[in-house]
């Protein structure tokens, strides 16, 4: 276990460094510059930002001190913020969003395992019909229209819910369910699917021969199996509530990380984009890692070795 975690950590490092290239040359390389605006800058004042930036130096010098302060952990200062640096804004956003994001998938993680549990204990009646639509509405309906639908009935027309802001648990509810609603119903059908092959096994069928009570077989021995593709999914379903939280961040007009990711894209501030690119890449790799180790607690037979999982 150790081996192999000390392996995936030289892996995330190598991923790391080429994400961190990769983002330096690509804001270099995008049309226009942070400081364009609708009316012309003076050349003075255009050199005297560049230089004050480091703007003016080789791509490499560039390159070299950008590499030098993320290794660091310093992602620099904004370019449009004035005198505010790209770490306090992520200490200030980020918690709001891991909130936000924690939440949906508490959410999307419970009522995903649960409905397409229920869907596969009544395969082919009523309930299974009924959760198989919820799903479907779930995956074609996007986040982003399913907060502005929620958004209008439930806080506009009928009040239950604030229409916007961040002012206590129950300002999350609505943006935390939208931002759920696309993974629950992914994993809702995954669970589904997993549950109706583990229930048709053979250790299933000669547990319920020997009178274990179905319950007991069903939620002691069958689901812990069929958790495993939904263990899977958590790595690419943290990419996508992150990535999917800054629009309802937006919607919900909500002070998260969506706040400045999205204005500094608009605003070209390489120095915000750069470092919000790196620090949730890390989470992302670091969430990878995870979901293999958590592999070996839900299933025992799955060992740890070297650079890969090994079943047995």
């Amino acid at each position: 276990m150790i081996k192999y975690i000390g392996q995936r950590l030289i892996y995330i490092i190598i991923a790391l460094f080429i994400i961190i290239t990769a983002t330096f040359f690509l804001m270099r390389l995008a049309p226009g510059n942070p400081f364009a605006s609708e009316r012309a800058v003076p050349p003075a004042i255009q050199e005297s930002l560049n230089e004050k930036y480091g703007l003016d130096n080789p791509w490499y010098v560039q390159y070299g001190e950008y590499l030098l302060n993320t290794v660091q952990g310093d992602f620099g200062t904004s370019m449009k913020y004035r005198y505010r640096e790209t770490n306090e804004m992520i200490a200030e956003g980020f918690p709001i969003s891991m909130t936000l994001g924690l939440e949906a998938m508490f959410i999307a993680v419970g009522m995903g395992v649960l409905i397409g549990t229920i869907a596969a204990l009544f395969h082919n009646k009523w309930p299974d019909y009924a959760m198989s639509i919820v799903a479907v509405i779930g995956i074609s309906v996007p986040s982003f229209v399913m907060a502005s639908v929620l958004q209008y009935y439930l806080a506009l027309q009928v009040g239950w819910f604030p229409i916007a802001g961040w002012n206590g648990f129950i300002y999350s509810i609505l943006p935390a369910v939208a931002l759920a609603s696309t993974p629950m119903a992914f994993i809702a059908k995954l669970t589904r699917s997993s549950m109706l092959e583990e229930t048709n096994s053979e250790y299933v069928k000669m547990a319920k021969a020997k009178g274990i009570s179905k319950w007991v077989v069903t939620f002691k021995h069958a689901l812990r199996n069929a958790l495993l593709p939904v263990v899977t999914y958590l790595a690419p379903l943290t990419a996508g509530i992150i990535t999917g939280s800054f629009v309802i961040e937006e919607i919900f007009a909500i002070p998260g990380m969506g706040k400045y990711f999205v204005t500094s894209i608009t605003n070209r501030d390489y120095t915000v984009i750069m470092g919000t690119t790196v620090f949730y890449s890390i989470i992302l790799l670091l969430a990878v890692l995870i979901v293999d180790i958590l592999y070996s607690f839900i299933d025992p037979r799955i060992k740890l070795r070297g650079g890969k999982s090994s079943g047995k």
